[in-house]
This record gives C-alpha cells, sequence and structure tokens, in this order.
C-alpha cells in the first residue's frame, strides 16, 4: 500500500479528497486505478500532473514503487 496527497486542483478533482491509501506497482497502474475510483475529471489532470515519490520527482511511470511510499500529485500552478 501506499499514501497518494492531492495538491490544488487534483484535490478538487478527487471528491476534495486530500490523501489516501492505494495499492498499485508503479505510476500507471496508479493513475489506471485513481480514474476507476474518482472518474475522468481526475483523469485530465493526471494527463499534466506531475509526481513526487517521496518527495523526489518521477517521470518514468513505469517505474516500480516500493510499498509505504507517498506519491504526491501536483497539478500544474497559476502564478509564480
Amino acid at each position: 500500500m501506499l499514501t497518494v496527497r492531492y495538491f490544488a486542483g487534483a484535490r478538487a478533482a478527487a471528491g476534495g479528497t486530500s490523501s489516501e491509501t492505494v495499492e498499485a506497482a508503479d505510476l500507471d497502474e496508479l493513475i489506471q486505478v485513481l480514474v476507476e475510483q474518482h472518474g475522468e475529471r481526475l483523469a485530465l489532470v493526471l494527463k499534466a500532473a506531475s509526481f513526487l515519490v517521496d518527495g523526489l520527482t518521477c517521470h518514468d511511470r513505469a517505474a516500480a514503487l516500493p510499498e509505504s511510499v507517498t506519491v504526491d500529485i501536483l497539478p500544474p500552478f497559476a502564478g509564480g
């Protein structure tokens, strides 16, 4: 199990959920699970989002996610 934390527009698209635990082997699977749970609105946000795995940016969506990590979902932010 891993912890998913949602920020800004990702939180809104997930129905106001700020965090939850999910089981997934990699980011691709995580995205699939989250879209199944929360719907297409979140799917749109996830297409443009950045993912932090235990605080480090992860661009490889096929990289294995170790158990007990925290994945932060950060949508693009406006402003500077």
